[in-house]
């Protein structure tokens, strides 16, 4: 089944904890979490401490994405937090490439992402070493943006990758999923679909999970 990873950038921050509690309740399978440096993306979010404060208040796998520049010097301090999975931007250069092995030398599985306007090449040297590739269909940074379809390719791209060389990676998708976009995603490839403000903003967010859960190329 598809994976759900609520992205906690949408929640009400002054609850985080509580939170973190209802998406798990609603039956999401990872719990997603943006750290922004106001540098690698206009934006600024929280880091380890803050994730380190609400790792008790879930067993689900913490998911963080690292919107930042040099992450290789915060690798240490996001697997002390308690992250099961760490995953990068290819824009960060060479600490990007350093990352992933210190991510990997931690025992914890590590993710590579770009966002819409870097090609889909950029990533492939990084494919035989991570567990999980992130396709940005928005411009990093910012929640509730608008769904970027051009980059459904990408997400077929890198699902031809999985069929013939790596069954078990991860293919997740961030930015503007919602009922309709999360179809699209699915059918292209995307084993985990990362989402915001569709599910916190949503009447019944365990109904959507469940839903969006049966999303795939066989799905009826």
């Amino acid at each position: 089944m598809t994976k759900i990873a609520p992205s906690m950038l949408s929640c009400d921050f002054s609850r985080l904890g509580e939170e973190t509690e209802r998406v798990t309740e609603a039956g999401a399978d990872w719990v997603h979490l943006d750290v922004m440096d106001g540098m690698l993306v206009p934006n600024i979010t929280f880091g380890a401490p803050v994730i380190k404060c609400i790792r008790d208040r879930t067993s689900l796998p913490f998911d963080a994405h690292l919107m930042i520049e040099g992450p290789d010097r915060y690798i240490k301090d996001f697997v002390d937090a308690g992250c099961d999975l760490i995953t990068v931007h290819v824009e960060a250069g060479e600490s990007a490439s350093k990352a992933i092995r210190l991510i990997k030398d931690s025992g914890v599985r590590a993710g590579i992402t770009l966002n819409p306007g870097t090609p889909i090449e950029s990533i492939e040297p990084f494919l035989p070493d991570v567990d999980l590739v992130l396709i940005m269909t928005v411009n990093a940074g910012f929640g509730g943006q608008k769904f970027h379809p051009e980059c459904l390719p990408k997400i077929e791209r890198i699902s031809e990758y999985r069929k013939q060389n790596n069954p078990r990676l991860e293919i997740s998708v961030d930015g503007g999923i919602n009922s309709e976009t999360a179809r699209m995603c699915t059918d292209a490839g995307a084993t985990v679909l990362v989402a915001g403000t569709a599910l916190f903003k949503s009447r019944d967010m365990a109904a959507d999970i469940a839903e969006w859960k049966g999303f795939g190329p066989n799905a009826e």
